[in-house]
């Protein structure tokens, strides 16, 4: 019996480096935190919040950067406040600290619970003032636009400091919900963000901004939780639904997966597909390539059987448990032959349409429907593959990632895993999920053939397409960094190393080791 139980606990390894993060790590937009926020405020007061934040991020930097001179900067809104306890706390544990204030009005003084602290508004401070640790709590969730005249003067001086910088919630500058940056900017070594993750923190150009990412819990109430759309694929994420197999288990339980791929001497991304079914645990993988593929394809992958793609017939696609098509399979006649047998005969197989197969039907979006009402399909783009499917310019599809991905999502009524930084996983009616484990090593060709042959190896042992998307994109990326090849990395090298990333899939908390973080995030590489 194929299930989704959570793996044994054993293979959660012990390696301390990579992202940790428990299951259920949601994203919320700036929207969608500050709808969080003002509901705690019925069970938990602003000032508890206020409180478990600053001192929280004084634990951290203090064990991050236990020596030396911390200087705050405080904007006049709730970042404010979290850094005037910060300050305060790493004050009463003996630290060199001063605060600049930045804005119309400062924190409440209050918070500073009766301790008298170097502080001065930002446009007097010494100019002999020196700093070992800076820290950056000018703007918050809030902010969208260019900082303003005092905002964007504070932001100048810390980058030019060169010390490193801890931003509070989100370097200042950046949108939580999109990710954009619109002028000065915070360039942080470490974020702490507080309660979850914001969306626009895990895209680019701000997720350059931010260092390492940690997210602290500071008593959100749960019941609000369930609001968000979007989380992130963490390994808590991935260990709990990782398909296992029972005791009793044979190829024929473990999954019959139909790769359909590779024209006439274009054998390769059918080899890397393949391979990677193979080492993703698919029981039997069957590859239907051009007959000239054969014998590069046996010697290949012998574990494989092969398919004269010309011969492929409607009991071989009705007989598979999963099926891939479209990696290397060529815009020819009997290539769409091929295709057209899949999208016919494989009604109630997960089906997952891939680089060729997509651009085949880039003008045919009534087939892309038919064979999503009919069977669980994924469509697995790159920016480019989008574009065409939708007919927009490749520079607005950049622009907008998230919102296009979610429409073409619901419009065909089919998952779509978006590739890029993050790669992003939309379906109409589940939460986004947003990859976190990705590395710059993948820019190589034949990253999306391998892809698409790990995500056919989790769909042919159970897993729905949203979940094999984001178990491939997990476990593909932590073995990339275990690979640890460097610009060197290739698809190969990644499929080697799957079995490393299934044994490891990485910490099984923080190398911090405080219990209230909930997520901790390298920079990015």
């Amino acid at each position: 019996m194929r299930g989704r139980e959570i793996m044994n606990t054993r293979a959660r390894g012990t390696s301390s480096d990579g992202v940790y993060g428990h299951d259920g790590v949601l994203l919320p937009t700036a929207a969608q935190a500050a709808a969080l926020d003002a509901a705690a405020h019925d069970t938990v007061s602003e000032a508890v919040l206020m409180e478990n934040a600053g001192r929280s991020a004084a634990q951290i930097l203090q064990r991050l950067h236990p020596r030396g001179r911390v200087v705050g900067f405080a904007g006049s809104g709730h970042n404010g406040g979290d850094l005037f306890v910060m300050l305060r706390t790493l004050h009463t544990w003996g630290r060199d600290v001063t605060i600049l204030t930045v804005g119309s009005r400062e924190p409440d003084h209050a918070l500073l619970h009766g301790h008298e602290l170097h502080t001065h508004r930002l446009s007097d401070f010494p100019r002999d003032l020196t700093a070992d640790i800076l820290v950056d709590g000018v703007l918050g969730t809030g902010s969208t636009g260019a900082p303003r005249a005092d905002a964007a003067a504070a932001i100048r001086v810390m980058n030019a400091m060169g010390r490193p910088i801890v931003a509070l919630d989100l370097p200042s500058g950046v949108d939580a919900t999109t990710g954009g940056v619109y002028g000065d900017v915070v360039d942080a070594s470490t974020t702490i963000t507080f309660g979850w993750p914001k969306l626009g923190l895990m895209m680019l150009p701000a997720r350059a901004h931010c260092g390492r990412l940690i997210a602290v819990d500071i008593g959100f109430p749960s019941s609000h939780e369930t609001a968000f759309a979007a989380e992130a694929i963490t390994p808590g994420w991935a260990i709990a639904r990782a398909p296992r197999r029972t005791p009793d288990a044979h190829k024929g339980t473990s999954g019959k997966l139909l790769v359909v791929a590779g024209q006439s001497g274009m054998a390769g991304a059918a080899v890397l597909a393949g391979r990677a079914a193979v080492r993703s645990g698919a029981g039997l993988v069957r590859i239907a390539s051009d007959a000239a593929n054969r014998t590069v394809l046996q010697l290949a992958i012998p574990e494989a059987t092969f398919i004269d793609r010309a011969a492929l017939s409607a009991e071989d696609v009705r007989d598979a448990t999963a099926i891939v098509a479209g990696p290397g399979l060529g815009r020819s006649d009997d290539a769409r032959a091929a295709l057209d047998m899949v999208l016919r005969h494989g009604a109630g197989v997960p089906t997952a349409l891939d680089a060729d197969a997509l651009n085949m039907l880039a003008d045919d979006r009534d087939a892309l429907q038919r064979a999503a009402a009919d069977r669980p399909l994924i469509i697995t783009p790159h920016p480019k593959e989008l574009s065409r499917l939708l007919g927009v310019p490749l520079v607005d599809v950049m622009k907008d990632r998230v919102s296009l991905a979610r429409d073409v999502a619901k419009e065909v009524g089919c998952v779509v895993l978006l590739k890029g930084q993050p790669s992003l996983v939309t379906s109409d009616a589940e939460p986004m999920l947003v990859n976190v484990v990705a590395t710059s090593d993948v820019a190589a060709a034949g990253m999306g053939d391998q892809l698409a042959g790990v995500i056919g190896g989790f769909m042919a042992a159970g897993s729905s397409p949203r979940e094999a998307a984001g178990l491939a994109l997990f476990y593909a990326g932590r073995a990339a960094r275990l690979a640890a090849q460097g610009r060197s990395l290739s698809p190969n090298d990644v499929s080697d190393m799957l079995s490393a990333a299934f044994a490891d899939p990485g910490p099984s908390r923080s190398s911090l080791r405080m219990p209230f973080i909930t997520f901790d995030q390298p920079a990015p590489s």
